[in-house]
């Protein structure tokens, strides 16, 4: 298992925050998304064939960016 923490500045609401859990929790491989709108961070524990490539480029398709 991996983690990664992430930093997404288009955090803003607790709307935001569900949106981006359940959308990574649907990639294969996401055991565990934590994410925090006065952070702005998000942690993901996940395994193969999740890569933190893959993790990336879904919050980007979402419209929530990690920089």
């Amino acid at each position: 298992m991996e983690n990664i923490t992430l930093h997404v500045p288009g955090i803003n609401c607790a709307h935001c925050v569900h949106t981006i859990k359940m959308e990574l929790m649907e990639l294969e491989g996401v055991q565990e998304v934590t994410a925090d709108e006065d952070t702005k961070q998000v942690r993901v524990v996940y395994s193969p064939p999740a890569t933190e490539a893959s993790i990336k480029s879904l919050l980007k398709e979402i419209n929530y960016p990690a920089v």
